[in-house]
Protein backbone atom coordinates (compact mmCIF):
# COMPACT_ATOMS: atom_id res chain seq x y z
CA UNK A 1 0.00 0.00 0.00
CA UNK A 2 1.52 3.31 -1.03
CA UNK A 3 1.48 6.54 0.92
CA UNK A 4 -1.39 7.86 -1.17
CA UNK A 5 -3.52 4.91 -0.15
CA UNK A 6 -2.63 5.48 3.49
CA UNK A 7 -3.69 9.08 3.08
CA UNK A 8 -7.06 8.08 1.65
CA UNK A 9 -7.45 5.42 4.34
CA UNK A 10 -7.12 8.19 6.90
CA UNK A 11 -10.54 9.44 5.80
CA UNK A 12 -12.12 6.26 7.12
CA UNK A 13 -11.93 7.34 10.72
CA UNK A 14 -13.68 10.62 9.96
CA UNK A 15 -16.42 9.84 7.40
CA UNK A 16 -19.46 7.56 6.77
CA UNK A 17 -21.67 7.06 3.69
CA UNK A 18 -22.58 10.38 2.08
CA UNK A 19 -26.06 11.58 2.90
CA UNK A 20 -28.32 14.14 1.25
CA UNK A 21 -27.72 17.87 1.29
CA UNK A 22 -30.27 20.19 2.80
CA UNK A 23 -32.00 22.85 0.80
CA UNK A 24 -29.59 25.43 2.15
CA UNK A 25 -26.60 23.48 0.90
CA UNK A 26 -25.47 22.40 4.37
CA UNK A 27 -23.68 19.10 4.08
CA UNK A 28 -21.27 16.98 6.04
CA UNK A 29 -19.69 13.98 4.34
CA UNK A 30 -19.45 11.02 6.69
CA UNK A 31 -17.69 8.17 4.92
CA UNK A 32 -16.91 5.51 7.51
CA UNK A 33 -16.66 2.42 5.37
CA UNK A 34 -15.44 4.31 2.26
CA UNK A 35 -12.70 2.93 0.00
CA UNK A 36 -11.40 0.44 2.49
CA UNK A 37 -13.85 -2.41 2.90
CA UNK A 38 -15.13 -1.30 6.31
CA UNK A 39 -18.79 -1.95 7.07
CA UNK A 40 -20.94 1.02 8.08
CA UNK A 41 -23.04 -1.18 10.38
CA UNK A 42 -19.87 -2.10 12.24
CA UNK A 43 -19.01 1.59 12.66
CA UNK A 44 -22.37 2.52 14.15
CA UNK A 45 -24.72 -0.33 14.96
CA UNK A 46 -28.45 0.48 15.07
CA UNK A 47 -29.61 1.89 18.38
CA UNK A 48 -32.75 0.87 20.23
CA UNK A 49 -35.91 2.82 19.32
CA UNK A 50 -36.70 5.93 21.31
CA UNK A 51 -39.16 5.27 24.19
CA UNK A 52 -42.77 6.36 23.78
CA UNK A 53 -43.81 9.67 25.41
CA UNK A 54 -46.52 10.05 28.03
CA UNK A 55 -49.80 11.88 27.48
CA UNK A 56 -48.04 15.29 27.60
CA UNK A 57 -45.27 14.31 25.19
CA UNK A 58 -42.69 13.83 27.96
CA UNK A 59 -40.12 11.03 27.84
CA UNK A 60 -38.43 10.29 31.16
CA UNK A 61 -34.99 8.70 31.18
CA UNK A 62 -32.90 7.67 34.15
CA UNK A 63 -30.80 10.80 33.71
CA UNK A 64 -33.30 13.45 32.58
CA UNK A 65 -36.41 14.27 30.61
CA UNK A 66 -37.31 15.57 27.16
CA UNK A 67 -40.57 16.69 25.61
CA UNK A 68 -41.88 16.29 22.06
CA UNK A 69 -43.49 19.39 20.58
CA UNK A 70 -46.92 19.30 18.97
CA UNK A 71 -47.71 21.20 15.79
CA UNK A 72 -47.84 24.93 16.56
CA UNK A 73 -46.20 24.58 19.98
CA UNK A 74 -43.81 27.21 21.32
CA UNK A 75 -41.51 27.00 24.36
CA UNK A 76 -44.13 29.10 26.17
CA UNK A 77 -47.04 26.72 25.48
CA UNK A 78 -44.94 23.70 26.41
CA UNK A 79 -43.67 25.32 29.61
CA UNK A 80 -47.23 26.29 30.58
CA UNK A 81 -48.41 22.73 29.96
CA UNK A 82 -45.63 21.27 32.13
CA UNK A 83 -45.55 23.92 34.86
CA UNK A 84 -42.11 25.31 33.90
CA UNK A 85 -40.81 28.83 33.38
CA UNK A 86 -41.03 29.66 29.63
CA UNK A 87 -37.82 31.74 29.62
CA UNK A 88 -35.88 28.97 31.35
CA UNK A 89 -37.10 26.26 28.94
CA UNK A 90 -36.39 28.46 25.93
CA UNK A 91 -32.87 29.47 26.98
CA UNK A 92 -32.02 25.89 27.95
CA UNK A 93 -32.71 24.89 24.34
CA UNK A 94 -31.36 28.02 22.61
CA UNK A 95 -34.82 29.06 21.40
CA UNK A 96 -36.91 32.24 21.53
CA UNK A 97 -39.80 31.94 23.99
CA UNK A 98 -42.36 32.48 21.22
CA UNK A 99 -40.61 30.51 18.48
CA UNK A 100 -43.00 28.16 16.66
CA UNK A 101 -41.78 24.57 16.78
CA UNK A 102 -42.08 21.79 14.26
CA UNK A 103 -44.24 18.82 15.29
CA UNK A 104 -41.98 16.18 16.81
CA UNK A 105 -39.16 18.59 17.73
CA UNK A 106 -37.43 17.49 20.94
CA UNK A 107 -36.68 19.90 23.80
CA UNK A 108 -34.59 18.94 26.82
CA UNK A 109 -36.25 19.93 30.10
CA UNK A 110 -34.14 22.08 32.44
CA UNK A 111 -35.69 20.48 35.53
CA UNK A 112 -37.69 17.39 36.42
CA UNK A 113 -41.47 17.34 36.08
CA UNK A 114 -43.92 14.83 37.54
CA UNK A 115 -44.52 11.64 35.62
CA UNK A 116 -47.55 11.65 33.33
CA UNK A 117 -49.74 8.75 32.23
CA UNK A 118 -49.67 6.38 29.31
CA UNK A 119 -52.51 4.47 27.67
CA UNK A 120 -52.37 0.69 27.63
CA UNK A 121 -54.74 -1.73 25.84
CA UNK A 122 -57.08 -3.58 28.20
CA UNK A 123 -56.75 -7.34 28.39
CA UNK A 124 -59.16 -9.57 26.49
CA UNK A 125 -60.33 -11.08 29.79
CA UNK A 126 -61.48 -7.71 31.19
CA UNK A 127 -63.46 -6.97 28.04
CA UNK A 128 -65.17 -10.37 28.16
CA UNK A 129 -66.07 -10.13 31.85
CA UNK A 130 -67.14 -6.50 31.58
CA UNK A 131 -68.63 -5.63 28.18
CA UNK A 132 -68.83 -1.95 29.20
CA UNK A 133 -65.10 -1.76 29.99
CA UNK A 134 -63.08 0.73 27.95
CA UNK A 135 -60.63 -0.69 25.42
CA UNK A 136 -57.77 1.26 26.97
CA UNK A 137 -56.64 2.02 30.48
CA UNK A 138 -54.13 4.52 31.81
CA UNK A 139 -51.26 4.05 34.18
CA UNK A 140 -48.49 6.23 35.51
CA UNK A 141 -45.52 6.38 33.16
CA UNK A 142 -42.31 4.82 34.38
CA UNK A 143 -38.80 6.14 33.63
CA UNK A 144 -37.03 4.42 30.77
CA UNK A 145 -33.90 2.52 31.85
CA UNK A 146 -32.10 3.98 28.85
CA UNK A 147 -29.46 6.55 29.68
CA UNK A 148 -28.78 8.71 26.60
CA UNK A 149 -25.93 11.20 26.46
CA UNK A 150 -26.76 14.90 26.17
CA UNK A 151 -24.83 16.98 23.65
CA UNK A 152 -24.93 20.77 23.21
CA UNK A 153 -24.31 21.82 19.60
CA UNK A 154 -21.40 24.19 19.02
CA UNK A 155 -20.58 26.35 16.01
CA UNK A 156 -19.62 24.33 12.94
CA UNK A 157 -21.08 21.04 14.14
CA UNK A 158 -23.50 19.04 12.00
CA UNK A 159 -25.68 16.00 12.59
CA UNK A 160 -23.03 13.87 10.86
CA UNK A 161 -20.15 15.16 12.95
CA UNK A 162 -22.12 14.65 16.18
CA UNK A 163 -23.08 11.11 15.09
CA UNK A 164 -19.42 10.34 14.35
CA UNK A 165 -18.33 11.73 17.71
CA UNK A 166 -20.55 9.31 19.61
CA UNK A 167 -20.26 6.45 17.08
CA UNK A 168 -23.99 6.29 16.35
CA UNK A 169 -25.74 6.40 13.00
CA UNK A 170 -27.06 9.75 11.82
CA UNK A 171 -30.45 8.10 11.24
CA UNK A 172 -30.70 7.13 14.91
CA UNK A 173 -29.59 10.60 16.00
CA UNK A 174 -32.26 12.16 13.78
CA UNK A 175 -34.99 9.76 14.96
CA UNK A 176 -34.27 10.31 18.65
CA UNK A 177 -34.26 14.11 18.26
CA UNK A 178 -36.99 14.61 15.68
CA UNK A 179 -34.56 16.39 13.35
CA UNK A 180 -35.89 17.88 10.09
CA UNK A 181 -35.11 16.21 6.78
CA UNK A 182 -32.28 18.67 6.07
CA UNK A 183 -30.65 17.69 9.41
CA UNK A 184 -30.37 21.37 10.32
CA UNK A 185 -28.94 22.11 13.78
CA UNK A 186 -28.65 25.37 15.70
CA UNK A 187 -25.87 26.50 18.00
CA UNK A 188 -26.84 25.74 21.59
CA UNK A 189 -29.36 23.07 20.63
CA UNK A 190 -29.43 20.15 23.06
CA UNK A 191 -29.41 16.69 21.51
CA UNK A 192 -30.05 13.37 23.17
CA UNK A 193 -27.61 10.77 21.86
CA UNK A 194 -28.74 7.14 22.13
CA UNK A 195 -26.40 4.32 23.02
CA UNK A 196 -25.20 2.58 19.87
CA UNK A 197 -26.48 -0.96 19.38
CA UNK A 198 -24.38 -4.03 19.90
CA UNK A 199 -22.47 -5.26 16.86
CA UNK A 200 -22.95 -9.02 16.36
CA UNK A 201 -19.85 -11.16 16.16
CA UNK A 202 -18.84 -11.98 12.60
CA UNK A 203 -18.12 -15.62 13.53
CA UNK A 204 -20.14 -17.96 15.71
CA UNK A 205 -18.29 -18.95 18.85
CA UNK A 206 -18.77 -21.57 21.53
CA UNK A 207 -18.35 -21.29 25.27
CA UNK A 208 -14.85 -22.04 26.61
CA UNK A 209 -14.40 -25.72 27.35
CA UNK A 210 -17.46 -26.79 25.37
CA UNK A 211 -15.50 -27.75 22.27
CA UNK A 212 -16.39 -27.15 18.66
CA UNK A 213 -19.56 -28.61 17.15
CA UNK A 214 -18.97 -31.81 15.20
CA UNK A 215 -20.01 -31.55 11.56
CA UNK A 216 -22.69 -33.98 10.45
CA UNK A 217 -21.11 -36.80 8.43
CA UNK A 218 -22.53 -37.86 5.05
CA UNK A 219 -25.34 -40.38 5.30
CA UNK A 220 -24.15 -43.98 4.83
CA UNK A 221 -27.36 -44.65 2.89
CA UNK A 222 -26.51 -42.09 0.21
CA UNK A 223 -23.47 -42.43 -2.05
CA UNK A 224 -21.05 -39.59 -2.22
CA UNK A 225 -21.41 -37.42 -5.33
CA UNK A 226 -19.19 -38.17 -8.29
CA UNK A 227 -16.31 -35.82 -8.72
CA UNK A 228 -13.52 -35.54 -11.20
CA UNK A 229 -10.10 -35.13 -9.65
CA UNK A 230 -7.31 -33.79 -11.81
CA UNK A 231 -4.04 -35.76 -11.61
CA UNK A 232 -1.28 -34.20 -9.56
CA UNK A 233 0.84 -33.85 -12.68
CA UNK A 234 -1.74 -31.64 -14.42
CA UNK A 235 -0.70 -27.98 -14.75
CA UNK A 236 -2.38 -25.57 -12.36
CA UNK A 237 -5.09 -23.36 -13.85
CA UNK A 238 -4.10 -19.83 -14.74
CA UNK A 239 -4.69 -17.38 -11.91
CA UNK A 240 -7.55 -14.95 -12.63
CA UNK A 241 -6.42 -11.44 -13.31
CA UNK A 242 -8.22 -8.39 -12.04
CA UNK A 243 -9.09 -5.82 -14.66
CA UNK A 244 -8.20 -2.54 -13.01
CA UNK A 245 -8.96 -0.65 -16.17
CA UNK A 246 -5.35 0.10 -17.04
CA UNK A 247 -6.33 0.85 -20.62
CA UNK A 248 -9.57 2.63 -19.83
CA UNK A 249 -9.61 6.39 -20.16
CA UNK A 250 -13.36 6.93 -20.23
CA UNK A 251 -16.45 5.33 -18.77
CA UNK A 252 -18.88 3.29 -20.83
CA UNK A 253 -22.12 4.78 -19.53
CA UNK A 254 -24.33 7.35 -21.19
CA UNK A 255 -25.07 9.45 -18.14
CA UNK A 256 -25.13 13.19 -17.53
CA UNK A 257 -21.69 13.53 -15.91
CA UNK A 258 -18.18 13.90 -17.28
CA UNK A 259 -14.94 12.26 -16.19
CA UNK A 260 -13.35 14.62 -13.65
CA UNK A 261 -9.81 13.56 -14.54
CA UNK A 262 -8.21 12.55 -17.83
CA UNK A 263 -6.78 9.24 -16.67
CA UNK A 264 -7.25 5.50 -16.42
CA UNK A 265 -9.66 3.93 -13.96
CA UNK A 266 -7.38 1.91 -11.69
CA UNK A 267 -10.01 0.76 -9.20
CA UNK A 268 -13.63 0.12 -10.05
CA UNK A 269 -16.81 0.62 -8.04
CA UNK A 270 -17.67 -2.03 -5.44
CA UNK A 271 -20.67 -1.05 -3.32
CA UNK A 272 -19.80 -1.23 0.36
CA UNK A 273 -16.07 -1.63 -0.34
CA UNK A 274 -15.19 1.13 -2.78
CA UNK A 275 -18.20 3.39 -3.24
CA UNK A 276 -16.60 5.20 -6.15
CA UNK A 277 -13.79 4.84 -8.66
CA UNK A 278 -10.10 5.69 -8.42
CA UNK A 279 -8.66 7.46 -11.45
CA UNK A 280 -4.94 7.62 -12.15
CA UNK A 281 -3.79 11.23 -11.88
CA UNK A 282 -0.17 12.38 -11.60
CA UNK A 283 0.50 15.25 -9.24
CA UNK A 284 -0.68 18.54 -10.73
CA UNK A 285 -3.34 16.97 -13.01
CA UNK A 286 -6.38 19.21 -13.43
CA UNK A 287 -9.50 17.93 -11.62
CA UNK A 288 -12.79 19.31 -12.96
CA UNK A 289 -16.43 19.21 -11.91
CA UNK A 290 -18.32 16.31 -13.46
CA UNK A 291 -21.40 18.48 -13.93
CA UNK A 292 -22.96 21.82 -13.16
CA UNK A 293 -23.96 22.45 -9.56
CA UNK A 294 -23.05 24.06 -6.26
CA UNK A 295 -20.11 23.31 -3.97
CA UNK A 296 -22.06 21.92 -1.00
CA UNK A 297 -19.07 21.09 1.21
CA UNK A 298 -15.35 21.67 1.32
CA UNK A 299 -13.62 19.83 4.13
CA UNK A 300 -10.49 17.77 4.80
CA UNK A 301 -9.76 14.27 5.97
CA UNK A 302 -7.65 13.46 9.02
CA UNK A 303 -4.49 13.85 6.93
CA UNK A 304 -5.49 17.29 5.68
CA UNK A 305 -6.39 16.13 2.15
CA UNK A 306 -9.22 18.26 0.69
CA UNK A 307 -12.63 16.68 0.06
CA UNK A 308 -14.97 18.52 -2.29
CA UNK A 309 -18.70 17.75 -2.57
CA UNK A 310 -20.76 19.20 -5.42
CA UNK A 311 -24.56 19.07 -5.37
CA UNK A 312 -26.24 18.69 -8.77
CA UNK A 313 -29.88 18.79 -9.93
CA UNK A 314 -31.86 15.59 -9.56
CA UNK A 315 -30.72 14.77 -5.98
CA UNK A 316 -27.24 13.88 -7.26
CA UNK A 317 -23.96 14.64 -5.52
CA UNK A 318 -20.37 14.06 -6.55
CA UNK A 319 -17.38 13.86 -4.23
CA UNK A 320 -13.73 14.35 -5.11
CA UNK A 321 -10.68 13.69 -2.98
CA UNK A 322 -6.99 13.19 -3.57
CA UNK A 323 -6.54 16.85 -4.47
CA UNK A 324 -3.77 19.12 -3.26
CA UNK A 325 -4.71 22.60 -4.44
CA UNK A 326 -8.35 23.73 -4.47
CA UNK A 327 -9.78 26.39 -6.80
CA UNK A 328 -13.31 26.65 -5.34
CA UNK A 329 -15.02 27.54 -2.05
CA UNK A 330 -18.16 26.30 -0.35
CA UNK A 331 -21.25 27.85 -1.94
CA UNK A 332 -19.59 28.46 -5.33
CA UNK A 333 -21.60 27.69 -8.45
CA UNK A 334 -19.63 25.53 -10.87
CA UNK A 335 -20.20 24.35 -14.43
CA UNK A 336 -19.34 21.00 -15.98
CA UNK A 337 -15.63 20.92 -16.74
CA UNK A 338 -14.77 23.83 -14.43
CA UNK A 339 -11.56 23.35 -12.47
CA UNK A 340 -11.94 22.25 -8.84
CA UNK A 341 -8.21 22.02 -8.20
CA UNK A 342 -5.19 19.86 -8.94
CA UNK A 343 -4.40 16.27 -8.02
CA UNK A 344 -2.03 15.67 -5.13
CA UNK A 345 0.88 13.28 -4.93
CA UNK A 346 -1.14 10.13 -4.13
CA UNK A 347 -1.16 9.17 -7.82
CA UNK A 348 -4.94 9.05 -8.16
CA UNK A 349 -8.18 10.92 -7.53
CA UNK A 350 -11.12 9.21 -5.82
CA UNK A 351 -14.50 10.08 -7.35
CA UNK A 352 -17.97 9.17 -6.07
CA UNK A 353 -21.54 9.75 -7.22
CA UNK A 354 -24.34 9.73 -4.63
CA UNK A 355 -28.12 9.82 -4.88
CA UNK A 356 -29.27 10.75 -1.39
CA UNK A 357 -27.84 8.24 1.08
CA UNK A 358 -26.98 5.69 -1.61
CA UNK A 359 -23.83 5.45 -3.70
CA UNK A 360 -24.20 4.62 -7.39
CA UNK A 361 -21.69 3.31 -9.90
CA UNK A 362 -20.00 6.42 -11.34
CA UNK A 363 -19.27 4.69 -14.64
CA UNK A 364 -22.99 4.35 -15.31
CA UNK A 365 -23.46 8.08 -14.72
CA UNK A 366 -20.59 9.23 -16.94
CA UNK A 367 -20.71 9.94 -20.65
Amino acid sequence: MNTGTFRIAGCLTAMLALASCGADGAFEPDLRGWAGGLDTTQAAAQAAPRPQPDNRGVITFSNGQVVLAQAGDTPTTIATRLGLQPAQLASHNALPVDGVLRAGAVLVLPSQVALGTVSKPSTITSIVTDPFAKTTKTQTATPSPQNPTQHVVTSGETAWSVARKYNVSVKDLAAWNGLPTDMDLRVGQRLIVPKAGEVPDALATTAPGSGSPTPKPPSAAEPLPDETTAPASAPAPAAPSTDLGATRTAASGGGPLKMPVDGSIIRVYEKGRNDGIDIAAPSGTQVTSAGSGTVAALTRDTSGVPIIVVRHPGDLMTVYTGLENVDVAKGDTVTAGQSLGKAGNSGFVHFEVRRGFESVDPEKMLN
